[in-house]
């Protein structure tokens, strides 16, 4: 695996390999008998604010033996109107490798192509693909698997989130529903693209999609770059909400999970987060692993 560019692009087994690598990295976690990015610099390019993404990538490069740069786009030419595939070109010639995190997923595509370099999706519009191996890194240590489990993704459909997931689901097998308001259900034209065998499925009712749900699933209603349409999204968004009523009907043993940040009382209640706080944050920890098991995969190429 040269690049990690999304969900869409890796195989069952490449993203079955890659969560069994993050299982063994975790255990190990200190005590790693290779060091595979020893001698490597990595460039973290971040257009969009983060924590979990940051701080995760950051550790995992160093704990893999490599060192890493932050280049925010204002302290780099990018702020300034160079383009991206002129900034590849530079990088290219000085860092071993690339994460970035932006808007656009074209241009972490045209970084790839014109860094000559491993370039990694820290988030972009259209995928989130590292926070779905973490999640799915997460399901597997919960309930033992993704294998004949039903995820649920409530709110926004059509987000980076729910749109990984589509991939994921298609990908591995397992059922997917996204409970979601129709001018926030992923559109004609990208579920095509799964194909007519995708186990995906898309409804506005939120509790029959919860019905014997495995898994409840959401995200911030407000994304960065959204915030102009907040009222609008917050009021429609509003039953689609994880709440008690939710849990009530999902199976017994469901796991909850939330990408983060979380807002309380919008996407996700105050007790439902609390009650589930352990899993949420298991989730988070996992990004380091997640990720350190893609850095791995990169360097061993």
């Amino acid at each position: 695996m040269k690049h990690l560019l999304s969900i869409e692009s890796l195989s069952a087994a490449e993203i079955g390999a890659l969560i069994d690598s993050a299982v063994a990295l975790k255990a190990e976690r200190g005590r790693h008998a290779s060091l595979p990015l020893t001698g490597q610099c990595w460039a973290m390019i971040f257009t969009k604010s983060s924590t979990r993404t940051r701080v995760s990538f950051e550790v995992g490069v160093r704990e893999l033996g490599g060192s890493v740069m932050f280049l925010s786009h204002h302290d780099i030419q990018l702020g300034r109107g160079e383009p991206i595939k002129d900034t590849a070109r530079v990088l290219g010639r000085m860092v071993h490798g690339a994460i970035i995190r932006t808007y656009a997923q074209a241009d972490v595509e045209e970084f790839a192509d014109y860094g000559g370099i491993p370039t990694i999706n820290a988030l972009t519009d259209e995928e989130h693909p590292c926070q779905i191996l973490a999640d799915l890194l997460t399901i597997r240590e919960r309930l033992g698997g993704w294998e004949r489990k039903k995820v649920v993704f409530f709110g926004d459909g059509d987000c980076n989130m729910g749109r990984s997931w589509a991939w994921a689901a298609t990908r591995l097998g397992f059922e997917l529903v996204i409970a979601a308001p129709p001018a926030y259900q992923p559109p004609g034209e990208f579920l095509s693209r799964l194909g007519s065998g995708a186990p995906v499925s898309v409804t506005d009712d939120p509790l029959a999609a919860a019905r014997g749900a495995d898994v409840l699933y959401t995200d911030t209603w407000v994304s960065m770059g959204k915030e102009a349409e907040a009222a609008e999204r917050l009021a429609i968004l509003a039953p689609y909400q994880i709440n008690q009523a939710t849990l009530d009907v999902a199976r017994s043993g469901a796991i909850v999970q939330h990408c983060l940040p979380a807002y309380r009382e919008k996407e996700i209640t105050e007790a439902v987060l609390e009650a589930h706080a352990d899993a949420i944050f298991q989730q988070a920890e996992n990004r380091l692993h997640a990720q350190k098991a893609v850095l791995q995969a990169i360097a061993m190429k």
